[in-house]
């Protein structure tokens, strides 16, 4: 499967209708929210999700931004990834 990143996303499948999303927005310059994930029933159980929070994490530390994981799915990936700790800002 491939994620894309979209203008505020990573998907898989297309932006308008993707069957699996992470959405953030930004604030200000330095950081980023990661406020909604999405992944269709068909591709649930098959790390998905976990695929598109280290694709955004992965974008975080190259734009060298900080992340507030405010959605719950990835707010958990958060807690259990303690390399994912530094970017929380």
């Amino acid at each position: 499967m491939e994620i894309k990143q979209g203008t505020q996303s990573f998907y898989i499948g297309n932006e308008e209708n993707s069957e699996a999303e992470v959405h953030f927005v930004r604030v200000g310059e330095k950081r980023i929210i990661l406020d909604h994930t999405h992944v269709a029933e068909h591709l649930r159980g098959k790390n998905v999700g976990q695929q598109l929070v280290k694709a955004a994490v992965e974008y975080a530390k190259k734009e060298k931004l900080k992340v507030i994981p405010l959605c719950p799915f990835a707010k958990a990936e958060f807690e259990k990834n303690p390399e994912y700790q530094e970017l929380v800002g």
